[in-house]
């Protein structure tokens, strides 16, 4: 091919409609399981309550951005505690690693939204317009009442599977029972209105007409599961070492009767017909594969129907095929250094995550200096500073907090506007759930030496649960 020629050449293959068969077998009942699995936790967890006691809320998982927390059953965590996301992203990511080294994309096959949102699709296209052939048939006819009526109703129930997952996504970030109730009535906030039509749209586009697209063009992670995997990594894979040269069942015989070769594979394309992106995994490996082992179910079928033994397709490796080949047995190495290493990282995230909620505290302190002035000397020749002092309260009833002072030799410490102890600790009331700002003065007395800047630390105590947080900042002189 000329230069000229290749620069002619379209910058993109036009896509080509699927049909997937529907088949049956271990793989299938696997992905039927997930899928009624993942879209019931989806949709109903929502609804589950979760007794938090008074003054908080009783949804089970709940995002409740107007007060700036999220709870997920016994866990509550507050805008400073951030970082718990941040480890859970991590330990998601090596997850994802782990299985990619064991499975290769069996994420893609088996869990990930769009692959589980694309067979609830694809179940009502069946349901409605029938197998891969009677499909393939109906769209090549002209148009009549009954393919419109069926393609109609298909598309309706789309759309509202498609809204209902946008109104399921809603409930999480608001009280799901009385939310419904607004939105029946039309009395929710707008915000709710919008974001449900944004991704009604999408799982409409992106589950029901781009299906397999998406996969194959716009994630990124068939891009970068191959720089993670390795040679040992299971995959679906056609054991060419047992089905080449393909013949059908009766040239077989033949071949075989005169010591010729002859392969498994009969060419009945049922793995073809099956695969949800629709390609042949005879050709090798591929990005467009989604490792979901629906062909396995497929060539099994047809293997069994045949007389022939099953596992013409399976997960293996193409290091195994070739040992097949040369006379050796095959290996599987599950535990090796790659996954090894995984799950040693996700034991050491979970379970720093882990002991992090176990012990954290309730309640946390945050202490500020005040610039202007740092420092102010009084009349009987004593040094005060101010800081402004922020105590949280994660509990769900108010707690008084004493505070005291360490740091300067006889440094007293005074909060504006609170009682104080019998032993002139200062009392600060923090109320539920909530957090409260005041003004401490720190003094030290005249005769004690002081540093331009030495270390002070404030420390604040719950007088009933015993529970104790402190902070520090710097105490500053002439």
């Amino acid at each position: 091919m000329s230069t000229a020629d290749a620069d002619d050449l379209p910058l993109f293959a036009p896509s080509k409609k699927v049909y997937p068969q529907s088949v049956s077998g271990p793989y299938r009942r696997a992905k039927w399981i997930i899928l009624v699995l993942c879209l019931g936790i989806y949709y109903l967890l929502p609804f589950l309550r979760w007794d938090r006691g008074p003054n908080l809320p009783n949804q089970a998982v709940l995002a409740d951005i107007a007060n700036n927390r999220f709870y997920f059953f016994f866990i509550e965590i507050w805008p400073q505690e951030v970082y718990y996301f941040t480890g859970l992203l991590i330990l998601a990511a090596f997850v994802l690693f782990l299985m990619n080294a064991v499975a290769g994309r069996v994420w893609c096959g088996y869990l990930c939204p769009q692959t589980v949102w694309t067979d609830l699709f694809l179940a009502v296209e069946r349901f409605f317009e029938g197998d891969r052939r009677e499909r393939i048939k109906r769209d090549e006819a002209p148009w009549s009442f009954d393919k419109a009526w069926r393609k109609s109703a298909k598309h309706a129930v789309w759309l509202v599977i498609a809204w209902w997952t946008g109104g399921a996504w809603v409930l999480y970030f608001a009280d799901a029972p009385t939310l419904v109730k607004e939105l029946a009535t039309f009395t929710a906030p707008l915000s709710a209105y919008v974001w449900i039509a944004i991704l009604t749209f999408t799982t409409y586009s992106l589950a029901g007409i781009m299906r397999e697209q998406v996969c194959t063009y716009m994630c990124p992670w068939p891009r970068i599961q191959a720089a993670l995997t390795d040679d040992d990594a299971l995959n679906v894979t056609y054991r060419y070492d047992r089905g080449e040269p393909r013949v059908s069942v009766k040239q077989a015989q033949r071949l075989r009767s005169t010591g010729a070769p002859a392969g498994d594979c009969i060419d009945c394309n049922q793995c073809v017909a099956v695969c949800p992106t629709g390609i042949d995994i005879r050709d090798g490996a591929q990005m467009d594969c989604i490792q979901c082992g629906l062909c396995i179910d497929a060539c099994n079928t047809v293997m069994t129907k045949v007389g022939y033994p099953a596992g013409l397709i399976a997960y293996d490796t193409d290091d195994n095929v070739k040992r097949r080949q040369a006379g050796q047995k095959p290996v599987y190495r599950p535990l090796r250094a790659r996954t090894l290493t995984y799950a040693g990282l996700i034991l050491v995230v979970g379970g720093a995550m882990v002991y992090q909620l176990a012990t954290r505290k309730m309640a946390d302190i945050s202490v500020l200096h005040e610039r202007s002035p740092l420092f102010v000397k009084l009349s009987d020749g004593s040094i005060r500073n101010s800081y402004t002092v922020r105590l949280l309260n994660k509990r769900p009833e108010s707690r008084p907090f004493a505070l005291t002072v360490s740091g300067p030799a006889g440094a007293r410490i005074e909060a504006v506007g609170s009682a104080a102890t019998a032993d002139l600790r200062p009392v600060v009331t923090v109320e539920p759930d909530s957090s409260r700002e005041v003004r401490v003065l720190v003094t030290v007395p005249a005769d004690v030496h002081l540093e331009k800047s030495q270390p002070v630390t404030i420390t604040a105590s719950d007088l009933f649960a015993g529970e104790v947080v402190r902070a520090e900042d710097h105490f500053m002189a002439p």
